[in-house]
Formats: structure tokens, sequence, C-alpha cells
């Protein structure tokens, strides 16, 4: 009787082994598919055919980058596909060295494109941006604007995981005309001087959560641009960097605004910016607008403006036609709670709102910011409304 049981116990646990076999993902190695690991041949053509083969997969079916280095010229991956799709690097994408790859377009470097249901989880993404940050700093010209390292769009059910991304000639990941997206354990890295490398962009895109990041850049550790909603940033380190920005808005003449975002636990280190809404100074009737939005918990360290609205946002002018404009976009009901930690400038709250269209619901409570060693740091503010409780600064401006 033993014996029957115990043959009966391994018939079960292998036909469930069986099981769970049938029910794996197929991973579709590109070695297989002629990539070869010396950072030096181009794998595209490579890529590109284990995904097409994993796409075509009724079941869900994986991209697998071994643990070597592969140069990729370029990577498209467009959907639909017939199944999830999961892209597993466990090795370090190259982008091509100097900055010919890119033209004035800003054309990314790897895209996902109509890809419903995909996750691109661990590896290493390497731009190799210091060419053209080099190109750019010479202030001679020519210059091609730069590739974005990794830009996601028209995509729903997306998650990036455990992602590393260094120096991007650009932005290092845009997540743009997106709903249902999750950003999480990522780390960004590229020196405090690079230009225009933002961190995280988000644009025209609703239900994304970017947790658990690490971001050191030369420009906005996260960006936010128009058409975004319920947007939520929770436990992101930034420095070097620009700090986490809304906008820049209300620079054409059409655009859609930004509501629901809710910005929690994040710490700022050295940064030229903590928290920070930006529109351009000029009356474009763009129709944008930022509302329901959420600033708590943050920590600050010698963050030149720890908390700044600025509607009078016109860098260069750069022929804009915008000095001594009034903005047009609305701000409302924006509140900070429980930011805490040290300014590098005696103005630690800014609010420089439209003349024309003043800032409404503004919120400030459990404000605690200090300059100088320890002396309460100061606010300003210009055509601001709302109230103040538990505010540690004279004078507290609402």
């Amino acid at each position: 009787m033993a014996r029957c049981n115990a043959s009966r116990v391994i018939f079960v646990l292998l036909c469930c082994m069986h099981l769970l076999s049938c029910a794996a993902e197929e991973a579709y190695n590109i070695e297989s598919f002629g990539a070869k690991p010396d950072g030096r041949t181009d794998a595209s053509q490579a890529l590109a055919a284990a995904w097409s083969a994993a796409c075509r997969s009724p079941e869900p079916a994986t991209v697998y980058v071994p643990s070597s280095e592969f140069f990729v010229s370029h990577a498209a991956f467009a959907g639909p596909c017939s199944g999830r799709m999961t892209v597993q690097i466990d090795g370090t994408l190259v982008a091509p060295s100097g900055y010919t790859g890119s033209d004035s377009s800003g054309e990314a470097w790897i895209v996902f494109d109509h890809v419903d249901g995909l996750t691109v989880s661990g590896g290493t993404l390497d731009g190799r941006g210091d060419s053209l940050w080099a190109c750019k700093a010479d202030g001679h010209g020519g210059c091609p604007d730069g590739a974005t390292s990794v830009k996601v769009m028209n995509s729903r059910d997306v998650v990036i995981s455990g992602v590393k991304s260094v120096n991007s000639e650009l932005y290092h990941v845009v997540i743009d005309g997106c709903e249902g997206v999750t950003v999480q354990n990522a780390r960004i890295v590229a020196p405090g001087s690079s230009p225009n490398t933002d961190g995280i962009h988000v644009q025209s895109s609703s239900d994304v959560t970017i947790t658990s990041a690490s971001i050191q850049t030369g420009d906005d550790c996260i960006s936010v641009g128009p058409g975004t909603s319920n947007l939520r940033v929770e436990h992101v380190s930034c420095g070097p960097g620009h700090g986490i920005s809304i906008g820049s808005l209300g620079k054409e003449s059409e655009e859609r605004g930004v509501e629901n975002v809710t910005v929690s636990g994040a710490a700022f280190v050295g940064t030229e910016n903590g928290l920070r809404i930006k529109t351009w100074g000029r009356a474009a009737r763009s129709g944008a607008y930022v509302r329901g939005v959420v600033f708590e918990h943050a920590l600050m360290r010698d963050v030149s403006n720890p908390i700044i609205i600025d509607q009078s946002y016109c860098p260069n002018d750069g022929g804009h036609g915008c000095p001594h404009q009034s903005s047009d976009v609305q701000i409302s009901g924006v509140t900070y709670t429980d930011i805490q930690g040290s300014s590098a400038s005696q103005v630690a709250v800014k609010f420089d709102c439209s003349a024309s269209n003043p800032c409404s619901g503004l919120g400030l409570q459990d404000i605690k910011l200090t300059f100088d060693g320890g002396k309460p740091a100061e606010a300003t503010c210009q055509h601001a409304d709302g109230t103040a409780s538990g505010v540690l600064m004279p004078p507290s401006c609402l």
C-alpha cells in the first residue's frame, strides 16, 4: 500500500511539473537569433527577430538578453502582440558611441509602441551621452537634440522594474500616451552637468506610478508634461538634478492640463529645486492648468528652491516673446504637507504666480525648512491665495 501511495504521489508531482512547464513563458534568447555578446557587433536585428517571434506567440513570451554586453544601434518594439510580453535584461545594452545615431528630431534609442501588457525587467542601458554633452558645452551650435534612451508610447498595462539607465543623451525614460504604467526600483545615473537628461518624463498619460527610484541627473529627476492625470510618485531620491517638476506648461497654443498628482516620501540632496511647478510666462491661450496636487512627507538637504511655483518661466527668452507677459495657466488646489530639511537659499518657499491667473487653494502645513545653520528660512508670495498652518518661517505669506 505504501508503495502504491508513493507511486501516486510521484505521478501527481510529475503531472504538476509537466503542467507548470507547459504554462511557463516561452523564452526567446537573442543569442539564438544571432546576437553576439562582444559589445561591438550590432544586435539590433537579433533583438527585432526575437521580439517578432515572441510577439506572435499566443502564450506570454519573454525576450531574453543574457548577462553580457550587447551593442544596439536602435531598437523598436511594436505591438500589438498576441500575449503579454516580457523583456528580461540580465546584461547591458550599449548605444552607439558619439552621437551619429541621433538626429535633430530627438528619436528614441529604444522604443515600445502600442504594446498592451508589457514588462521590462532588470539590466543596464548605457546611452553613452558624453560626446553629445561635450558638443553642447562647446557652444558652437550644430549639435543634434540627442536621443531619449527608452520611450514607451501608446501602451497599457506596463511594468518597468529594476532597470538601470546611465548617461542617456537626452531623457532617460519617457512615458507618452500610456495608461496603467508602473516604474519601480529604477536607478538613473548621469552627471549633474549633463544637459536635458531628465530622469523620468511623463506626458499625455494616466494612472502612472513611480516608486522606489534613485535618480541622479543633470535636469529634472521627474518631469510631468501636459495631459498627465492620476500620477503617483513615492519614495524617490533625487540629487544631483533639478528636482521634481510639473511643467513646463503653457508654451504651446493648445495644451492639456495636469491633475491628480501625488508626490510622497521624496528625498532631495543638493538639487536646484525640490518640488516645482513651472509655466511659461506668456499668454499662449493654451488652456492648460494644474490642479489637485499633493506634495507630502518630503525631506530636503541643501536644496536651492525647496518649494517653488514659477509662472514666469522663460529660459533665455529664446525668441519665445514671453518677457513681462503673464502666464495663462491656472494653478489651483496644490497642498504641501510635512516638508522638512534645509534650504541652500534664504527663501525656501517661493510662489511667483500669474498676475492674470492667480494661484488659488494653495495649502502649507507642517513646513519646517531652515537656512544657514538652522535659521528659519523665508517665504515669498505673489498673486497667491491659500492657507498655512504649522509653518516655521517668517512670514508665512498665505
